[in-house]
């Protein structure tokens, strides 16, 4: 049975037309996959699923992902971030499924009530656990390195956090593009998290967005909030996440519109 694969032309060319036309039969592709960004399970046969090609300096490793998480695309790597990355191996040798060691940030858009009204937020969670650069701990420092950003732990949803002056949530024609942070030496600013292509937000998120001129991110470690189809259940990964003091949060001003 055909999978509902998404090949981009990028990854055509790299992996060749024989290679696309036998994923798009089905051949190759797995049914059931770990998806290499949100990494909870998809199946080729029931939703939409891009193949992500990453390519290291040696090696290239083909992962799925679902087609609402990422665009079929290349990413490029170091060979050491593909190296004990592949999770899966086909008989014929080309790699199945794999995720690179490097987390991606993951976000989700949704309102949020807080003292009886709505505020635009995303939430941000990473898809492995972040470690401070050059260090070779095996934790997770992803919540104190934001805290000594600025971002505030929270241990309830009651009030709004306050600002983080120098950062900004950049929306263009009513599609998130990026959450800048300052730059270095108090330079222009610099994409802390980029769409890879830009996120449509709703309409109700956008009004709120301008209304407020502010939104509100959330941050949690990786296993705290997972994919929530809603945003009652959000808001209940939310809570929980706040409870277990793994969530720290900040307003950040809106640029754009």
């Amino acid at each position: 049975m055909p999978r509902m694969l998404d090949v981009s032309d990028d990854v055509r060319a790299e992996i060749g037309d024989e290679e696309a036309d036998r994923l798009l039969a089905g051949e190759n592709a797995p049914g059931s996959y770990d998806c290499t960004s949100c990494r909870t399970p998809g199946d080729s046969e029931q939703e939409r699923t891009s193949t992500v090609l990453f390519i290291g300096d040696e090696t290239a490793v083909l992962a799925f992902a679902h087609a609402t998480c990422l665009p079929s695309q290349v990413v490029q790597v170091t060979e050491e971030q593909l190296q004990g990355a592949v999770r899966s191996i086909n008989p014929e040798g080309v790699p199945a499924q794999a995720v690179p060691e490097q987390a991606v940030l993951g976000v989700t858009s949704g309102l949020i009530l807080i003292s009886g009204e709505l505020h635009p937020a995303l939430v941000v969670e990473p898809t492995g656990p972040i470690v401070r650069p050059g260090s070779t701990d095996i934790g997770d420092d992803f919540l104190p390195l934001l805290i000594e950003q600025g971002f505030m732990p929270v241990t309830e949803l009651s009030s709004v956090p306050p600002v983080l002056h120098g950062w900004s949530v950049l929306l263009a024609m009513g599609q998130l593009h990026a959450v800048l942070q300052p730059g270095t030496g108090g330079g222009s600013p610099v994409a802390w998290w980029q769409a890879h292509q830009a996120l449509q937000v709703a309409e109700s998120w956008r009004a709120a967005a301008n209304k407020h001129q502010q939104v509100l991110l959330f941050a949690a470690p990786v296993g705290s909030i997972g994919r929530q189809p809603r945003e009652d259940l959000l808001r209940d990964a939310l809570d929980k996440a706040a409870a277990n003091g793994k969530l720290v949060a900040a307003a950040m001003p809106l640029a754009g519109t």
